[in-house]
């Protein structure tokens, strides 16, 4: 099934190129960053049906990163915000598979003093600043600044906060929150944090990023949302992963994946993808890996559901002993099965391509935040409530729009 792209809406391309008429089969292809990924629904006969393997590539893009039309929303703010009146919006809609971007590329800058102004522009759109600081118990300090816009006619609107966070606990926090909305109707949304904080139970310093993104189309039902978390602890713990779904009028898709590393070389990934259409047609692709030491397995399925209710799916598994023997099994249900031993090389990555020092060297924003100064005698008081190291159970479908 395959469906045209507008590159000015939320319209994306979902294909299913079947190798034969009843069992669709995928392929996934290997990358060297992290499990983000994009499907291509075939089968490679050449190619052994037992590798799964995952590449970072941008599918469904509100504002594609690699469109050289400039979007509607972009065109909309060249014309809202002209230069030196009043704040200037660099509110454009997210894009899709883009992770989350390092706190330089966010290029926060707090005011040093409470600021409240407003204005008109030429152009008869206005804008908006304020800045301030709260304070509260143990320290707390919250430095932020929002900042705004309208067109004349209040049909397109873009708003932004910055904020920084800090106690005497040494909890740190840096975030920014955007949203906006054009005359055509599609609106964004989109949020972006960064935390330092030491572990209840490990006293070891952790440092967590995540971010949020949705985009709605104002023409068709058509929407995104991602979300993407990340955790450091400074003895190489490391867990990453995101949840993601999209919508393009009759089809709609879901993308869970989590990679885990202990820190001493045990390492769990996985990927669960799964799409449908309002006609009924049904299909996905997992699989997980977990290895330590050179021993450990891969095992994944990919499945088809036809709109009469008829299934298809295929099922394998690897089991690696380290000694350069893999057992490698497997069946589907239209009779094919193996179950042999070959002599093999096993390779899995036991650290994470981007771990503590990584994520410390690309902090200074974060790590430079200074607290408020903490008067003699007084400490910060201590939790033990309960600390946990998985990720948010998050929902598959998006919120409701903040924008």
């Amino acid at each position: 099934m395959c469906f045209p792209r507008d590159p000015l809406t939320l319209l994306s391309r979902i294909r299913c190129c079947c190798s034969d008429p009843v069992v669709p089969v995928r392929r996934a292809t290997g990358s060297g960053k992290s499990n983000e990924k994009v499907e291509d629904w075939r089968f490679d006969s050449k190619k052994s049906p037992l590798r799964v393997r995952v590449q970072a590539s941008s599918a469904m893009p509100f504002a594609s990163a690699q469109s050289r039309v400039p979007s509607k929303q972009e065109k909309f703010y060249s014309r809202c915000t002209p230069r030196n009146s009043g704040p200037q919006s660099r509110d454009t809609p997210p894009k899709r598979d883009t992770g989350i971007a390092n706190e330089k590329d966010w290029g926060i800058s707090l005011l040093n003093e409470s600021v409240n102004e407003s204005g008109t522009n030429e152009d008869g759109s206005t804008w908006y600043q304020e800045s301030g600081e709260d304070l509260g118990e143990n320290g707390y300090r919250c430095r932020w600044t929002r900042m705004g816009g309208k067109s004349h006619d209040g049909s397109s609107e873009w708003k932004e906060t910055w904020w920084e966070k800090s106690n005497w606990s040494g909890y740190k926090e840096l975030g920014v929150e955007k949203s906006g909305r054009n005359a055509e109707g599609d609106s964004w949304w989109e949020t972006w944090q960064e935390v330092l904080h030491q572990d209840e139970w490990s006293n070891l310093a952790r440092i967590e990023r995540s971010a949020q993104k949705q985009a709605k189309s104002g023409s068709e039902n058509a929407g995104w949302y991602e979300k993407w978390w990340e955790k450091y602890d400074a003895k190489g713990w490391t867990e990453k992963g995101a949840h993601k779904y999209g919508r393009l009028n009759e089809q709609s898709w879901w993308e869970k994946w989590g990679e885990h590393y202990d820190g001493s070389g045990s390492v769990l990934k996985w990927t669960d993808k799964w799409a449908e259409t309002e006609l009924g047609t049904k299909w996905g692709d997992k699989w997980e890996e977990k290895f330590f030491a050179g021993i450990g397995s891969r095992q994944g399925e990919t499945w088809h559901v036809s709109p009469s209710d008829e299934r298809w799916s295929r099922k394998w598994g690897e089991e690696h002993f380290g000694n350069g023997k893999v057992h490698k099994y497997g069946k589907s249900t239209t009779g094919e099965s193996w179950d042999i031993v070959v002599d093999e090389e096993t390779y899995y990555e036991s650290e994470p391509h981007y771990g503590w020092a990584d994520v410390v060297g690309d902090s200074s924003q974060l790590l430079s935040i200074q607290p408020r100064e903490r008067p003699p005698g007084v400490y910060p008081p201590v939790d033990f409530g309960a600390s946990t190291r998985q990720g948010d159970d998050q929902s598959d479908k998006p919120p409701t729009s903040k924008s």
